[in-house]
């Protein structure tokens, strides 16, 4: 048994899966810089009703879900240092509060989307048919690329509780830490994203 983990281990291509993971991350980044590309040419075409449109968006929801999200990247890569110390419980507890961050997001998310839909505004709502063109393109964008988003922090957790896991089980140590290495990278993207996202909504006037 210890031979055939040992082989097993011999063949662990750690650097492969690091090449891997960069390479996910750049074709996210393209996909993402076109879709902020689109956003730029639909809002010189309507300044205005971008400008409008964008006050109605909750800057606090915005500002504290950013936070969230610089704390869970930090807690992140908090754990992978952790598990490189040899310190499983502090690895544990940090992964687990990087779950919770994101489920708060999550939260925040689903409130502030609800307020939004109340109001009688989603895309194709009658609403925003009478508000014009370019309230629905903004909105438009608003839940494709923040649902988009949603969706990558979703996989982000599902990708973080397989992590946790397998270090709770012992499949994942200072030896083999790769996987949490790169959850982290993945998660780093998710919130680099954000970074863009919040000001290109929320702020820019």
């Amino acid at each position: 048994m210890a031979e055939a983990i040992a082989h097993h281990d011999e063949h662990r291509d750690d650097e492969g899966s690091k090449l891997g993971i960069w390479l996910f991350i750049f074709t996210e980044l393209l996909f993402f810089g076109g879709l902020f590309i689109t956003y730029a040419v639909y809002r010189h075409g309507n300044q205005q009703a971008f400008h409008l449109a964008g006050e109605q968006l909750d800057v606090t929801i915005g500002t504290i879900n950013t936070v969230i999200l610089l704390i869970s990247s930090m807690t992140i890569a908090m754990a992978t240092t952790a598990i490189q110390k040899k310190n499983k419980r502090a690895t544990l507890a940090l992964i687990w509060i990087t779950l919770l961050l994101a489920l708060v997001f999550l939260v925040n998310k689903y409130f502030e989307w609800s307020a939004k839909i109340d109001h009688g505004i989603w895309p194709g709502s009658p609403l925003l048919e009478e508000l014009g063109r370019g309230d629905t393109l903004f909105f438009g964008l608003y839940y494709f690329m923040t649902g988009l988003h949603a969706l990558h922090i979703i996989i982000g957790m599902v990708l973080i509780a397989v992590i946790l896991v397998r270090v709770k089980k012992d499949r994942l140590g200072h030896d083999n830490f790769q996987l949490l290495e790169n959850g982290g990278l993945y998660w780093h993207l998710v919130d680099l994203i954000w970074i863009f996202l919040f000001p290109l909504f929320y702020l820019i006037a």
